[in-house]
Formats: C-alpha cells, structure tokens, sequence
C-alpha cells in the first residue's frame, strides 16, 4: 500500500464546474463560461467540456469528421483566429451525448495560449475540486542521497501533501550541496503550484542525472509557503526522514 491518498473519482464522472472559466488564442477570447462541466476522462484530473453557447464559433473550423468515445459522437473541429490555427482540437458532442454533454465542446488544453479560471491563469489541465494541495512547515530532519552523496540536509522542510502523489519535502537552499546542482533549461507547469522558476540535473561520481531538482520562485498564493524552496524526486533519490529510509514511489515521474 502506498504511504499517500490515490485519486479516487470514476472515469466518465460529471459535475458542473461553479468557476468562470475562459481560454485565449491569438489574443482572442474563444470561450467565456460560468456553466462548463467537469468530466473525468481518467482518475486523476477532469476535463472542461463548455456549451457551445459560451464558444465563439466565428473561431471553429468544421472538418466534416466525426468520432466515437464512450461520451457519445463528437463532430471535430479546429480553430483559425487569424493566421493561428489549431487543428483537430475540438470535439461537439450532439444528442447521443451522455446525459449532461449534450451540445458541449472539449478542448484540447494545449490548442490554446492561455486559460483561467476567474481571474487567475491554470496550467497544464483543469485543477480537480476533490485534490487538495497542502504546504505545511515541519521540524522533521530530511537527508537528500543519491549513490551514497549527501544532496542536502535539512530540519526544517516545508512538506507539500498532493492527492495522488507522494509528500514532496521542500528544503531551504542553505541547506542544499550546490557542489552537486548543474543548472538545467527544463521548465515545468503545474495547476496547483504555478510554473517552476528553476530546474537542476545532479553530478555525482561523475555522472550527470538529469531534472532532478526544482524550484518555484513565484508559486500560487496557496502554495506560497515553497516559494524559492527546492525539491527533489523521491522517485529518483534517497529520501531519509527522521532516520528512516523512505522506499522510492513509483509514479509517472519514475
């Protein structure tokens, strides 16, 4: 048994989204919604799917094909705002809908240049309203190893608890081995903490382990507690806590 709560919600579960919601392509609005629905097309996170009334169909590009899921038969379609064009990222789901889905549209998340919800941009895909996303600041002694290096040592972590993931231990940078830390490129996004601000692959014994580190320079208001806090994988390192060796979690990111 994992040591953290899974995502439980059915796949094809549907409830309405309470936020307002809108996606910008090209500097244009192509959807502005108070009466989008939540569908979990997996466990994990749902999906947007909005009324085609709250589209601006000037947008959409009708490609005369049609597809079938267990959500009913969807009409593809594209968008062309301007000279940006988007292909194949929109399905209009019609009267053989599931219940609920009828005369809606999902899009795919990266066919536009921006989304919020209210006012406040998300990333990477709708947030799930039953995940929580917690940082709490904790006296447990945490040691970073990886092949026997020390990475970092530290007692006063801020512990990030996430449904459906393990608890991710944020250490302040005095008390990381910079020795160790190459500066990478990679960028990440997340719908609950922002967009990292830096990332670090990790030399030890002459070999370079890539992406093994990050930082939120800039994290949402909720998570701000980790701002400029690094972190590493527990996937990928050894994680002692208070003198116990943790097991490495196998997730996505393994």
């Amino acid at each position: 048994m994992a040591d953290y709560p899974k995502a439980i919600t059915q796949v094809d579960h549907i409830e309405p989204v309470p936020r307002r919601i809108r996606a910008f392509l090209a500097g244009e609005r192509v959807l502005d919604t108070t009466r989008a629905r939540y569908v979990w097309e997996w466990p994990f996170y749902p999906q947007y799917y909005i009324p085609v009334d709250d589209v601006n169909r000037d947008f959409l590009v009708d490609e005369q094909k049609t597809e079938q899921s267990r959500r009913g038969t969807a009409r593809l379609h594209g968008l062309r705002v301007g000279e940006t064009s988007r292909a194949t990222c929109a399905r209009r789901y019609g009267d053989d809908a599931r219940a609920g889905l009828t005369d809606t549209i999902r899009f795919d998340w990266a066919a536009m240049d921006a989304w919020f919800e209210e006012d406040e941009q998300v990333f990477v895909h709708p947030r799930n309203p039953y995940a929580r996303v917690d940082a709490l600041r904790s006296t447990r002694r945490v040691r970073v190893e990886l092949d026997g290096t020390v990475l970092a040592d530290s007692a006063s972590p801020v512990l990030v608890f996430e449904t459906g993931l393990p608890t991710r231990y944020y250490l302040n940078r005095t008390d990381v081995n910079f020795r160790h830390l190459v500066p990478s490129a990679t960028a990440t996004s997340c719908p609950y903490k922002g967009r990292t601000s830096d990332y670090w692959s990790v030399r030890v014994n002459g070999t370079v382990h890539a992406d093994l580190a990050w930082s939120y320079a800039f994290p949402t208001a909720t998570l701000l507690p980790i701002a400029g806090l690094i972190a590493f994988y527990n996937e990928k390192v050894d994680l002692i806590v208070d003198g116990e060796r943790l097991l490495r979690p196998k997730t996505h990111f393994s």
